[in-house]
């Protein structure tokens, strides 16, 4: 990721432009604190890159096989006054 100064940012935006569609993000700082960045369009659309959306995920876990059994309390809950 390149970095320059947010002032000379500014007065090359239509570079950092460009070259962060062909090269990657850009991230401009202000007194040596990141406060902007730069990036092509395809980052923006899907910043997580290839990663499976969420339901997938889930769903590529893998079984519990190995005999591991989840114990439940079968008690009641305590008693509660409501008055």
């Amino acid at each position: 990721m390149r970095e320059r100064q947010a002032q000379e940012a500014e007065r090359r935006f239509g570079e950092a432009v460009r070259r962060a569609a062909a090269e990657g993000a850009e991230v401009a700082d202000r007194h040596g604190e990141e406060v902007a960045a730069v990036m092509g369009i395809a980052g923006c659309r899907r910043p997580g890159g290839d990663l499976p959306d969420f339901r997938e995920f889930l769903l590529s876990a893998p079984g519990w096989d190995d005999g591991v059994e989840f114990p439940r309390d079968r008690d009641l809950p305590r008693g509660i006054d409501f008055r």
